[in-house]
């Protein structure tokens, strides 16, 4: 999995635990306070050089991000981050195919990252081109949008033009965070077990902020 030799078999010495934050709460505050810093166009200073080296060692990543592959919208830019805090998926319209389940399954099983953070956004291409409709030319492209069309099912006849595709995007994001607990019984121990917590949220890209969405 990494360069570390790291694998599935047995978790990889890694780095001393962070002491702060500590609960899936306090991670998320966190998180926001790196939004708020990203937002003001002022974030923390980094030594990249020493912080880089320490984490040859290992990895302890404190929380996994589902995202969109869109180039404008990178979690760790997002939420002021420094290397090697989180574990980031990235595939368009942050939809989990086996592989992005995969992939979110090691973070939380090996590496212990105890949030789950699916992040949509504003003005997503995969959403739009959901809401469009239509043959799409590839079926790789179609396996994005068929799992993106449940979700446009539960905002039917709610709203029309824009207002309509904000609530989609909305309404995907927390489509995805079904998907991944329905499609990964491992994953959805952990929530129940109270070793994993799912946050939806969604970046409002003519802004910066990024908000929580209601269960």
């Amino acid at each position: 999995m990494t360069s570390t030799g790291q694998n599935l078999d047995s978790a990889p010495e890694l780095l001393p635990a962070q002491k702060a934050p500590v609960t899936p709460e306090e991670v998320w505050a966190d998180l926001m306070e790196g939004n708020g810093r990203f937002q003001a166009g002022n974030p923390a200073p980094r030594e990249f050089i020493h912080r880089r080296k320490s984490l040859t060692a290992g990895q302890r990543p404190r929380v996994i991000v589902l995202g969109c592959s869109d180039s404008r919208v990178c979690p760790s830019t997002l939420f002021d981050q420094d290397l090697g805090n989180l574990f980031v998926i990235r595939t368009a319209g942050n939809v989990a195919d086996p592989v992005a389940l995969g992939s979110i399954e090691y973070a939380a099983e090996v590496l212990g990252a105890g949030l789950l953070v699916v992040l949509g956004h504003e003005n997503c291409g995969a959403v739009a081109t959901a809401v469009a409709g239509g043959a799409v030319p590839t079926a790789n492209l179609e396996s994005i949008v068929a799992k993106i069309r449940p979700a446009l099912e539960k905002v039917k006849g709610q709203a029309e033009g824009d207002e309509f595709i904000r609530l989609a995007e909305r309404a995907n994001v927390r489509q995805s965070a079904r998907d991944v607990l329905r499609n990964s019984p491992l994953l959805q121990q952990k929530v129940e077990a109270g070793k994993l917590t799912v946050i939806k949220a969604l970046y409002r890209m003519s802004t910066g902020q990024i908000f929580r969405l209601s269960e």
